[in-house]
């Protein structure tokens, strides 16, 4: 069938490489992943505790924190890491991908840091790569589709950067606070600091870790916000990041087990010690994550 007379050949050639892209595109992609998972979980992997993580967690908590890695990745790309005319099977596949080669990036620096090789048992192995793999994958996924040359199709299937719902915000305040509280999460620093505070010092760091989130959305994400929009903009954000900042922290102490043998007040105050970092992150991830 011929094409209309309004059809632009070089739109739809165009539109034909976004849809399959070149081989060189693709190892462009592939580099920019290899980059974000070394840039935002490397220092993970040097980590003793990741190590001695993969040595005691138990299959069923390794299996469910690869769930919720995955369900990352899909809110991820979903949002964000795709163009907005991506389907829901290609953001399935390039959450496994991106899953898939993070798990690979870990078991290759692990083995190059002399902290597997194949005389391990072979729980103690997959325990490791599987701990390591799966920050290094979320720091794939952001790096795919944030270290590349700004192209305005990759905003996610909403299309919608600067209006994002609900889940929208927190899908990336997740990814964000994830990438931040890993790296502190499974340190011996955590207990240690929260043992020591009085509930006084854990409101105020309550109040901190609020004022934070908002001051950093107010003055960074909603600087061109239209004022009538500003204060429920600004609320639906900092109640976003928070949520996200409590849930990532309470995911990752009991994914690392710091809540085991604790009593409530103990695992909260350990939430609110790592809810400082996680709720930056947490806001850092809406703002850098959402837009480049």
């Amino acid at each position: 069938m011929s094409a209309a007379p309004n059809d632009d050949p070089g739109a739809l050639r165009a539109s034909d490489r976004r849809r399959s892209p070149a081989v060189g595109q693709s190892l462009q992609e592939y580099g920019r992943g290899i980059a974000g998972g070394l840039l935002f979980s490397l220092p993970l992997l040097y980590t003793g505790e990741i190590w001695r993580a993969g040595e005691l967690l138990s299959p069923e908590r390794l299996l469910l924190g690869l769930g919720g890695v995955f369900v990352l990745l899909l809110g991820y790309n979903r949002y964000a890491g795709l163009r907005q005319d991506a389907g829901r099977l290609e953001v399935v596949l390039d959450s496994v991908e991106e899953l898939g080669l993070g798990l690979l990036l870990s078991a290759a620096l692990l083995a190059l840091l002399g902290r597997i090789d194949l005389a391990m048992a072979g729980p103690e192995l997959l325990g490791k790569v599987l701990v390591g793999g799966l920050a290094v994958a979320i720091g794939v996924s952001v790096g795919t589709a944030q270290l590349g040359g700004g192209d305005d199709d990759d905003c996610g299937m909403t299309g919608e950067r600067d209006d994002l719902s609900f889940f929208g915000q927190m899908a990336l305040s997740l990814c964000g606070a994830v990438l931040v509280a890993a790296n502190i999460a499974p340190t011996e620093e955590i207990p240690e600091i929260a043992g020591t505070l009085h509930e006084w010092a854990l409101l105020g760091l309550t109040v901190v870790t609020l004022a934070v989130g908002a001051l950093v959305l107010h003055f960074s994400d909603f600087l061109n916000t239209r004022p009538a929009d500003r204060a429920h903009a600004v609320l639906i954000g900092s109640l976003a990041s928070y949520v996200a900042a409590i849930v990532a922290s309470v995911a990752l102490l009991w994914f690392f087990g710091r809540f085991d043998r604790c009593d409530l007040p103990a695992c909260l105050a350990q939430t609110l010690v790592l809810g400082l970092p996680t709720a930056i992150g947490a806001s850092a991830g809406r703002l850098l994550l959402q837009a480049r």
